[in-house]
């Protein structure tokens, strides 16, 4: 048995007990959750700013487990896993290839919401033969316009956030509206249906680090991304206010026979807002 109380022996397909591993490569330890069957083609999640293994809605995750290999990490830095934050993306991208070559993957399927979208673009474009397929959702392209300014939007959030003794998630990731609200609340308390094991939250060095790193991103000058020839699926909300939504369809653009999904009246976390439609889109993408 392990520390969730699950037999070693059966397939984990419920995120809130998927237990927490740790893995050593190049000096950091790295903590990761894996469930679902082993075997094939692992999913690889690449997660938001400020985000630990908590921050992976379940909805998204279970159904993809149902039938995959789902593996969660956090970055060097973050949460339980040792080392530091680095300061651009590209040294993520590095960090994130480090673990994956470490758990012994030549082939991977990438899941990725907006930081971690950013990652997994640098990921495959410098090693594109580990990439199998791609999904990108409230993300933006490197030097995409007003992605630097999410400080200003994060910081201003986060005043929002303490003065009505909300999660800054609530405001960032979805509309305030009669729909918005509602669905934000759904989603924060999704979160914590996890009880036990649970991660250690980012400390605001690492969080302030992450933050200029895609500020850089942001200021950077394009990437080429005509040569991602992978599959590639683009997802966001109409209302993106961290990763501006005409981001997605630029990157749509790009990205030779993408497909984009931009969901109404719907925010930075409109994956999450509308799992019940996505959650079967992403399935059926990574099956085929």
């Amino acid at each position: 048995m392990d520390n969730t109380g699950t037999p070693h022996d059966s397939v984990v397909t419920s995120y809130a007990i998927a237990p927490t591993k740790a893995i050593t490569a190049e000096g950091v330890t790295y903590a990761y959750r894996e469930l679902g069957p082993k075997g094939g083609i692992p999913v690889m999640f690449f997660v938001h700013l400020a985000a630990t293994l908590d921050n992976w809605d379940p909805r998204i995750i279970d159904p993809i487990a149902k039938n995959r290999h789902v593996i969660t990490f956090d970055q060097p830095g973050v949460g339980a896993s040792t080392g530091q934050v680095p300061r651009n993306i590209e040294a993520m991208a590095d960090d994130s290839y480090t673990f994956i070559k470490a758990l012994g993957f030549d082939k991977i399927d990438v899941f990725s919401f907006s930081l971690g979208g950013m990652i997994a673009q640098d990921l495959a474009l410098k090693h594109p033969d580990l990439v199998r397929r791609l999904v990108l959702t409230g993300t933006g392209p490197r030097g995409g316009k007003d992605i630097d300014k999410v400080v200003g939007t994060t910081y201003w959030d986060i005043v929002r956030a303490i003065l009505t003794r909300s999660d800054p998630k609530e405001f960032l990731f979805f509309n305030r509206n009669t729909t918005g609200k509602p669905a934000a609340k759904a989603f924060i308390k999704r979160l914590q249906e996890r009880s036990a094991d649970r991660d250690k939250p980012i400390s605001t060095h690492a969080f302030q680090t992450q933050l200029k790193a895609i500020q850089a991103f942001g200021r950077s000058a394009p990437s080429d991304l005509s040569t991602l020839t992978h599959p590639t699926l683009i997802a966001n909300g109409d209302n993106d206010r961290m990763v501006p939504s005409v981001l997605s369809e630029d990157l749509h653009r790009r990205i030779q026979g993408s497909e984009l999904i931009i969901y109404p009246d719907s925010g930075h976390g409109g994956i999450f807002q509308h799992h019940a439609k996505f959650a079967p889109t992403a399935v059926e993408f990574l099956a085929n």
